[in-house]
């Protein structure tokens, strides 16, 4: 770079000094009476040739004598003149001069004119870089300052006392330090220093400025210095030029804080982060203190009505001030809007409000004095309220305040809270919108989902099940517990692929086709291949009746039957996680069944694995999202599920709990990208004496047996109230079995909170309920057992089928 000391040395001299100037004395009678050498290599003259002779004659060309008429009645006027003229060479050449002319009084006050004049072009440039100094120091509105080595002040030009406050010729000998506070004042004396002592020019750097003489007053310039030397090159000092900046400074700060609020505003679809969001990006880039608030339909995704004085929400609160607490309300807290506040304003006319009037602003505190109060104490002075209005809707409004120590909030600030405003507000009511219709899904999907578990003899039974996040829709995982004739039990888990509504409603439809089935009573191989054709026939309906929904993919199930009088367990599974079983001794597996194809994709049957659980084992049904297969290896989670059910707990929900702990552990609800089903069953058995089983003979004797059976058993029981009517449904039963069935007949009777009459052959043909006319001699069997029994129905087995009624008995305490 070059040197900008030398630069200025070598830029033309003053063209009138003495040594460089040509000389002309003149008398009154314009006679030339004095010439210098200068001149004579100016104009060609000698001076034995111009002496004494008339300068016009001589100098003058005839064209050009009305000019020099004007100059020299100018210069009797003003005992002076400068300007330029032309001039006539010796060789017959006009020339333009400069000439400078001045009245010298001789002592017989006689006049004469000392007439200095070099080449036009000199002086011309001369003149020009003399004026450009001058405005520099005059009129420029970028400011000058030349300080010496030292660092104090030599020369300012009038732009920096709009700075400081103090004219010009004051400066002399102050030092920065004088005007700033203390660290910018050091930071321009730094700067200024590398510069003296490196030479290198410093160019364009910004900075902020604060003035001792209006501290509240932001500032930002941008100053530019250079090192003064002379010719020979020695240090004179340094240069700085300062041009405030301020307004390009905050122009560049909302650009930035604008692109930041486009990054960081309705990053979910969740009502207050979102409103975080916004009150984050706001402080404290715009405002010292910022509160959300919503109107209060708002955060339950519905759609707020828009009253005058509306109740709202606080959803959030930023502050870059100490003890916030104590001014604002807290996140969460319901506020009335008073009439006539800033606040009430804004919403009624949908518009963004500014506010100076400080009882006006804190009107929306009049019924927390003690908060207006600690607002004043920390100089809050500015105020503009800004609403959350989004396709007309008017959600709620965003407050920001300024204080102490910052200036009040102009017109750009405004654009820019209310473009702050504009993006939030469309993200929140897009999270409205979507909380709504997550809402009404969450609404289905729990309604599909069974309530509270009831009491059931063959098995203690708790359940977990916990949502993925709100982004990525509701799910179709699903379980259910499901009472089977017989006191046995139905255990079901299932997962629907896919998410959304279509998956709920598909998981609904699923868990209903699963308990009509499962009263009728087939194995439960032949639950999932009448679920699997289901599968099929729902994706070919949606198919048809709407093309854009999103496929039905199909979905996994388990499905476990538990008998508690033969402690046996029926399992199959349809591409689902097999379940864990822990015995009472505290081991745990899972169990080894086969893993069937999903439903929905056909091909490959369906099996049925059969185990005995001891009283007291622990089954535990579950969805893939327990595993939690994106943190860590399968076989690492079954072996923390097994741990965790084997872990000692006093009851299965603290069981439960622990297994959510151990797999779950550290999960938040905004990164669970799958639903849980956890089912868990601790096995209950029968006593022997609650059970009585005979085997009948294939003959005409075995209704008589039958009923001589259930009538000393039940006077064992004590239940002889019961006796006539269990005889007489016990021997319709075993006649129809002896008349169409044939082979072996077995009798079965369970005590419980019911009385439950089994009767099995080795016939598979279904029994059907008639009404009989008055000439039939019979057929009216199956309607006395229906209108005797409380319930009654028929299962299949694979020896047969067994017909069972279930009798109401009174309270009888425990078995």
């Amino acid at each position: 770079m070059d040197n900008p000391a030398k630069t200025f040395s070598e830029s033309p001299e003053d063209p009138f000094s003495v040594h460089g100037a040509a000389s002309v004395v003149l008398d009154d009678d314009a006679s030339v009476v004095g010439w210098s050498a200068r001149a004579e290599t100016l104009l060609g003259h000698r001076a034995e040739d111009v002496l004494g002779r008339q300068a016009p004659e001589l100098l003058v060309h005839p064209a050009d004598m009305g000019l020099v008429l004007d100059v020299t009645a100018a210069c009797l006027r003003e005992d002076g003149w400068f300007g330029v003229v032309p001039v006539l060479h010796r060789d017959g050449r006009r020339v333009e001069v400069g000439c400078r002319v001045r009245a010298v009084a001789r002592e017989d006050e006689r006049r004469e004119w000392y007439v200095v004049a070099a080449p036009a072009t000199e002086v011309v440039q001369w003149e020009t870089d003399r004026w450009v100094l001058d405005g520099l120091f005059r009129r420029s509105p970028i400011g000058l300052a030349v300080f010496a080595p030292d660092l104090t002040f030599l020369r300012v030009n009038r732009a920096i006392t709009k700075f400081s406050g103090v004219p010009a010729e004051k400066h002399q000998g102050l030092r920065t330090a004088d005007f700033l506070f203390g660290p910018d004042a050091e930071a321009v004396d730094d700067q200024l220093r590398r510069v003296l002592a490196t030479g290198r020019s410093s160019i364009f750097s910004e900075q902020p400025c604060r003035l001792r003489r209006d501290p509240q007053r932001e500032l930002y310039v941008e100053v530019s210095a250079f090192r003064m030397e002379d010719t020979y090159g020695h240090v004179l000092g340094v240069t700085q030029t300062v041009e405030d900046v301020t307004e390009r400074h905050r122009a560049r700060r909302r650009l930035a804080l604008l692109s930041e609020a486009g990054a960081r505003i309705g990053t979910t679809l969740d009502v207050g982060r979102t409103a975080r969001e916004l009150a984050e990006v706001a402080v404290p880039g715009l405002a010292d203190s910022a509160s959300v608030d919503l109107l209060e339909a708002v955060p339950q995704g519905e759609e707020p009505a828009q009253d005058a004085f509306p109740a709202v929400c606080r959803a959030a609160v930023q502050s870059a001030l100490p003890d916030t607490e104590r001014i604002m309300y807290p996140v969460g807290r319901t506020i009335r809007i008073p009439p006539g506040s800033t606040q009430a304003r804004s919403l009624a006319e949908g518009r963004p409000v500014f506010e100076s009037d400080m009882d006006r602003a804190l009107a929306w505190l009049d019924e927390d004095p003690a908060r207006a109060r600690a607002a004043r104490e920390v100089g809050a002075h500015s105020l503009m309220v800004v609403p959350l209005v989004a396709r007309g809707l008017v959600l709620g409004l965003i407050s920001l305040w300024r204080t102490r120590g910052r200036e009040p909030f102009e017109a750009d600030d405004l654009t820019l809270a209310e473009e702050f405003a504009a993006r939030a507000a469309l993200s929140i009511d897009n999270a409205r919108r979507y909380t709504q219709q997550h809402q009404a899904a969450l609404t289905l999907q729990h309604s599909l989902l069974p309530g509270n578990v009831p009491w059931h003899p063959a098995a203690e039974v708790a359940h977990r099940y916990l949502p993925a996040n709100t982004a990525t829709g509701v799910g179709g995982d699903w379980f259910d517990v499901i009472p089977l004739s017989g006191l046995r039990i139905a255990l079901v888990v299932g997962d629907v692929v896919g998410r959304g509504l279509h998956a709920a409603a598909t998981m609904g439809r699923l868990r209903t086709a699963m308990h009509t089935l499962a009263h009728l009573d087939p194995t439960p191989d032949e639950v999932l291949s009448h679920l699997d054709d289901l599968v099929d026939r729902l994706a070919s309906e949606q198919l048809e009746t709407d093309e854009n929904a999103p496929p039905v993919v199909g979905a996994t199930c388990l499905y476990a039957v538990y008998d508690p009088v033969s402690r046996r367990c029926s399992l199959a599974r349809a591409g689902h996680p097999p379940p864990v079983v822990v015995t009472p001794e505290g081991r745990g597996s899972l169990v080894n069944i086969p893993a069937g194809p999903p439903l929905g994709l056909g091909g490959l049957p369906f099996e049925t694995a059969e185990i005995e659980l001891a009283e007291g084992s622990t089954l535990a049904l579950y969805t893939d999202g327990l595993l939690c297969t994106r943190c860590r290896d399968v076989d690492d989670s079954i072996a923390m599920l097994c741990g965790a059910l084997t872990a000692p707990s006093g009851s299965l929900e603290e069981t439960c709990g622990a297994v959510e702990d151990t797999l779950l552990k550290g999960r938040r609800a905004t990164e669970a990208a799958d639903d849980v089903a956890l089912l868990v069953a601790r096995t209950r058995v029968l006593a022997p004496e609650q059970v009585a089983t005979w085997d009948l003979p294939p003959d005409a004797t075995a209704a008589g047996q039958a009923r001589s059976f259930v009538e000393s058993k039940l006077a064992e029981w004590g239940l002889e109230e019961a006796a006539f009517v269990t005889e007489l449904i016990v021997s319709e039963l075993v006649t129809n079995a002896y008349r169409y069935a044939g082979g072996p007949i077995t009798l079965r009777l369970i005590r419980d909170s019911h009385l439950i009459c089994e009767v099995s052959d080795a016939s598979s043909t279904s029994p059907h309920l008639r009404r009989a006319r008055t000439t039939d001699e019979g057929g009216r069997g199956l309607f006395l057992v229906a209108q005797l029994s409380e319930r009654w129905g028929t299962r299949y087995t694979r020896e047969g089928k067994t017909i069972w009624t279930e009798q109401p008995l009174p309270l009888q305490g425990d078995f």
